[in-house]
C-alpha cells in the first residue's frame, strides 16, 4: 500500500510540474507569431483611398474603434472620437472579461512602426508582444491580401489624432491564461479577380467578417458548425437582439432571396436623406452598422451574396428580438 501511495504521489507531483510548465510556457512563450516585419508602407493616394473604403465600408475598423451612439438605430458613429477607441465589450454582453477597442489614431499608435501595426491586424499581437482578444477578427484579416493590409495602414496613418486614453483589458479565468494561445500566424492570400464572383465574394465576406456575428458564440468564441446560421445574442438596454441567419437555408435563411433583394437590404441606408431614428423603450436596436456597410460597392455586395449561396445551409430559426420585460411596480 505504501508503495502504491508513493507512486500516486510521484504521479501527482509530475502532473503538477507538467501543468506548471505548460502554464509558464503559455504565459511567457506565447503568442508565437514571429517578430513584427520591418516595413515602411508608402502612403500613395491609391492605397489611402482603398484603405478608406475598407476601413469604413468593408472591414469597418472605425465601427469599433470610435464611439457609437446607441440611442439611435444601428448606433451610428458619434461625433468627436473618430478612431479614438473606447467601445466596451464586457461580461454583460457575454464576453469573458472587459475589453476596450484601441485608439488607432496617431495619439494611440503614433509610435508604432508599420510592421507592428501590420502584425497586430493580421495576427492579434500588440506592439509589446501581448495577445489581443479576438473581438477584432484578426484571424480573418490574416487571410487577406498583403496589399489590402498596407492600404489599411496607409489610411489609418491619415486619421486626425484623438486624445483618448483607453483602459487596460480585464481577463476572466481561464482566459487570462488562454489569451496567449489565441493569436495565430498570418496566412495571407491574393485578392481574387472580381470576375470569379464566388471566390471574390468569399474574400470580401472574410474582410467584412460576416461569419463572426452571424454564427452562435460562447464566451466570445464562434461555435463551430453554426457558421452563417445566425444566433449570436447582443444584450442591449432594450432587450436581446439576435443576429440573422444568412445561410442559404430556404426556410430560415436567405435561400429564397435574390441578389437584388440582398443589395436592397443595404442600399436604403446609403441614401443621403436617411436619418437613424431614436430608439424607444423596448424597441429593437441592432449592432449591425447598416450605414457603414451601405457604402459598400454594389458589385461587392452581389459577390458576397453569390458566396453566401454556396455555404452550408443552417436550419437555425432566429427570434430577431426579445424585448426587456418591464419591471413590476
Amino acid at each position: 500500500m505504501k508503495k502504491l501511495l508513493k507512486i500516486v504521489g510521484i504521479l501527482l507531483v509530475v502532473l503538477i510540474l507538467a501543468a506548471a510548465a505548460a502554464a509558464t510556457y503559455v504565459k511567457t512563450g506565447l503568442p508565437d507569431v514571429g517578430e513584427a516585419p520591418i516595413i515602411s508602407v508608402e502612403r500613395t493616394p491609391e492605397r489611402i483611398e482603398r484603405g478608406k473604403y475598407l476601413a469604413n465600408h468593408v472591414a469597418v475598423c472605425v465601427d469599433c474603434h470610435s464611439t457609437r451612439d446607441w440611442t439611435l438605430f444601428s448606433a451610428p458613429l458619434a461625433a468627436g472620437n473618430f478612431g479614438g477607441g473606447g467601445e466596451v465589450f464586457n461580461r454583460d454582453m457575454g464576453f469573458p472579461g472587459v475589453f476596450y477597442a484601441r485608439n488607432i489614431t496617431p495619439y494611440g499608435i503614433g509610435k508604432w512602426t508599420d510592421g507592428e501595426v501590420f502584425r497586430a491586424i493580421t495576427t492579434g499581437t500588440s506592439r509589446d508582444g501581448t495577445a489581443l482578444f479576438p473581438i477584432m477578427p484578426y484571424r480573418n484579416y490574416g487571410q487577406l491580401d498583403q496589399e489590402d493590409i498596407y492600404s489599411l495602414i496607409a489610411y489609418v496613418r491619415t486619421l486626425a489624432p484623438v486624445k483618448h486614453d483607453i483602459a487596460a483589458p480585464e481577463y476572466d479565468f481561464p482566459v487570462n491564461i488562454l489569451i496567449n494561445t489565441m493569436p495565430t500566424k498570418a496566412n495571407l492570400t491574393q485578392r481574387p479577380s472580381e470576375t470569379d464572383q464566388v471566390a471574390y465574394g468569399r474574400y470580401v465576406a472574410t474582410a467584412a467578417s460576416c461569419v463572426e456575428c452571424h454564427s452562435k458564440r460562447e464566451k466570445g468564441e464562434k461555435v463551430p458548425g453554426t457558421e452563417f446560421g445566425g444566433g449570436m445574442e447582443f444584450i442591449m438596454p432594450n432587450g436581446i437582439t439576435t443576429s440573422a441567419n444568412i445561410s442559404p437555408d430556404k426556410t430560415n435563411g436567405i435561400g429564397t432571396w435574390t441578389a437584388d433583394a440582398f443589395v436592397q437590404r443595404f442600399k436604403p441606408y446609403a441614401d443621403s436623406s436617411y436619418k437613424p431614428h431614436k430608439i424607444a423603450p423596448n424597441e429593437m436596436n441592432t449592432p449591425m452598422p447598416w450605414t457603414m456597410y451601405a457604402g459598400m460597392k454594389e458589385s461587392d455586395l452581389r459577390a458576397i451574396f453569390a458566396y453566401l449561396q454556396t455555404v452550408k445551409p443552417q436550419s437555425n430559426k432566429v427570434v430577431k428580438f426579445r424585448p426587456k420585460l418591464a419591471s413590476a411596480d
